[in-house]
């Protein structure tokens, strides 16, 4: 009986939200703070989620179909619950809940808070906590489920890193995703041992390492960072935000006696040279246009490089403020984003990186067009039909990048504000400049402007493809074993 798979699941996850909310109403109410919306969204979540687990049926060979319709089930409708305490406690209407929860699930670090002392605790606690189960959630499809369903070359990202490369699943899937839980975990009690060390209090190191470990971005503190004032904190918070811009499935080698493998990784290397270069770039811009002195450039140029590499979304400062050819780099960076099997967002490094060689190979085959011209990532050939996905993909995001900012200009943002917010999004990055710049938020766009780049969130959390692939005719011809006939039966 196919076809129950996606209900299934979607309701499991509900329920595994609604024990989450009743932690927080526990928590809530500890702390005499108002408990209402974490109630009621338990409430809800646990009823919709043990129905649907009823409608539903566990399989454990879902078809691709099932899976697919699953995972884009999850990400639409947790995001949705999720949003709850935003609107009972938070006083948010439906549109900016959602947006706020979507930013959350998807680490994109975008937010509609003006007023944060509107915000009590438990509310802040809850928005870091969407960023971090939103990290762990995209490694663990990165790892389980992308390479399953072949979407856009996802089993050559994983070629080197431990996990299955065969179609059905298996324990090592398993051990695979415990052992990256495991790395993630473990970064982020160390993250939040570091910023208690470096100053922060429980509270603050808690929630900040929530959000570093997620590439998330979201903090307590309206002016992020900067309103720390703390180097040693900036510093602190480069070294895990590195970390979770890395494939967690190379970590976990590196972890477990097998650094050389980490070291060896051609997206790694890329990575850090990306991340190194823009830095250094980025400091020597602000020390010649006497912006900061030398060591606050450097540790500048280094926070918010990573921070925008990796989707992060902190600011150590307000980095719109400095000289164009400074923000031109976080700029480019912005289109760049993390590793794969990274919590970081954007198009990913390993892409870059085939369609450089792949240019390459292009360009030499103009002078030996009989030649066999393999395009290798490390010591892998890259087949012809990931390639053809890495094109597909990058079709489809600078498309709907496109489109996006055209949108906002239409509805009255400025060009600048529009192409920023429009990258931040669908890259899961946050902040923009302009209007919605690292100190400013996203509460004056247009609500149509809004609702857009909630889908812009959405879809590039999830690879694009893996959104649009509804668009096509056949997605809807569904076969008679779907999910109502099954029923029936």
């Amino acid at each position: 009986m196919r076809g129950r798979f996606a209900p299934y699941v979607v309701g499991v996850v509900l329920v595994g939200l609604a024990l989450i909310m009743l932690m927080f109403t526990l928590y809530s109410s500890i702390i005499n703070e108002p408990f209402s919306g974490f109630l009621m969204a338990t409430l809800i979540s646990g009823a919709v989620g043990a129905l649907m687990m009823l409608l539903g049926k566990r399989e454990s060979e879902p078809t691709r179909r099932e899976a697919l319709i699953g995972v884009l089930l999850i990400w639409l409708v947790i995001p949705s619950f999720g949003s709850i305490p935003f609107m009972i406690t938070g006083n948010f209407n439906f549109l900016n809940a959602f947006f706020e929860s979507m930013s959350g699930f998807t680490t994109t670090g975008a937010t509609v808070l003006q007023d944060f002392s509107s915000f009590n605790s438990s509310l802040f606690m809850w928005r870091a906590l969407t960023q971090w189960i939103g990290g762990v959630g995209i490694i663990v499809l990165f790892i389980a489920v992308f390479p399953q369903l072949a979407i856009a070359g996802r089993q050559l990202f994983f070629a080197e890193a431990p996990g299955p490369t065969e179609d059905k699943l298996t324990p090592r899937l398993k051990n695979t995703s415990n052992a990256v839980l495991l790395v993630y975990v473990g970064l982020t009690v160390l993250c939040i041992i570091a910023y208690m060390l470096a100053g922060m209090n429980a509270y603050n190191a808690v929630a900040h390492a929530f959000t570093t470990l997620a590439a998330g971005g979201f903090s307590p503190n309206g002016l992020s960072f900067e309103g720390f004032s703390s180097p040693a904190l900036d510093w602190i918070s480069v070294v895990f935000m590195t970390f979770a811009g890395a494939n967690f499935a190379l970590l976990y080698r590196a972890v477990s006696g097998r650094p050389k493998d980490l070291l060896r990784d051609a997206e790694f290397k890329a990575y850090l040279g990306i991340a190194v270069s823009a830095s250094i770039g980025i400091a020597l811009v602000l020390v010649f246009h006497d912006v900061y002195g030398w060591h606050d450039a450097f540790r500048h140029g280094f926070f918010q490089s990573l921070s925008i590499l990796t989707t992060a979304g902190f600011a150590s400062v307000d980095f719109a403020t400095w000289p164009q050819p400074a923000q031109m780099f976080l700029l480019i960076l912005m289109f760049v984003g993390g590793s794969a099997g990274s919590a970081g967002g954007g198009i990913k490094v390993v892409r870059w990186l085939i369609i450089t060689k792949n240019t390459a190979r292009e360009l030499r085959r103009a002078l030996h067009p009989r030649a066999v011209l393999p395009v290798r990532v490390g010591n892998r050939i890259v087949p012809e039909e990931v390639m053809r996905a890495v094109a597909a993909f990058l079709t489809l995001y600078i498309g709907l990048f496109a489109f996006t900012t055209a949108v906002l200009v239409l509805f009255g943002a400025d060009f600048i504000t529009a192409f920023t917010a429009s990258i931040a999004c669908i890259g899961n990055i946050g902040p923009g400049l302009n209007a919605v710049g690292p100190m400013a938020n996203f509460a004056e766009l247009h609500p149509v402007s809004r609702g857009l780049l909630i889908f812009g969130m959405y879809a590039g959390r999830l690879e694009i493809i893996t959104v649009f692939v509804m668009l096509d005719p056949q997605w809807w011809r569904l076969p008679r074993s779907n999910w109502f006939v099954a029923r029936r039966r």
